[in-house]
């Protein structure tokens, strides 16, 4: 009936609260992920909701460049960040893709291996940075 002297048993309620905790964690990543339709982002912009364009209702820019006195960041299709919206990105030629900074990593105008090579040869740049000016090389 009982266990052999010396050998421990876990508590049983510590197998329930892991259970009853990795529930609860796979129940909240299934939500986020209902509710971002594409698995991407719980939050959903107007300019994602549909095929419409997200400029039509702004006015041509009368003047390149544009001068803004405030950001109003937009995503252009080809992954460039417009800082001053839709007028400075019709200066450019390009159509946006949604409002809102670009995601990095995006595709934008270069591969991601080549973002990630980018990435290593800038963390080498700070090790090597900080390596000379503690005397070590």
């Amino acid at each position: 009936m009982g266990s052999p002297a010396g050998q421990a048993h876990p508590p049983a309620f510590s197998l329930l609260t892991f259970l009853i905790v990795a529930l609860l964690l796979f129940a909240g990543a299934r939500s986020e992920d209902s509710i971002s339709g594409e698995g991407v982002s719980a939050i959903r912009l107007p300019s994602e909701g549909g095929d419409q364009a997200v400029c039509a209702s702004s006015p041509a820019a009368a003047t390149c460049p544009v001068r803004c006195f405030r950001p109003d960041p937009v995503c252009g299709v080809d992954g460039v960040t417009y800082w001053c919206g839709c007028a400075d990105a019709a200066c450019v030629g390009v159509r946006v893709a949604k409002l809102g900074f670009c995601e990095v990593g995006n595709g934008g105008s270069g591969l991601l291996s080549g973002q990630a090579l980018l990435l290593v040869h800038i963390v080498w740049l700070i090790v090597l940075g900080f390596s000379v000016l503690f005397g070590l090389f």
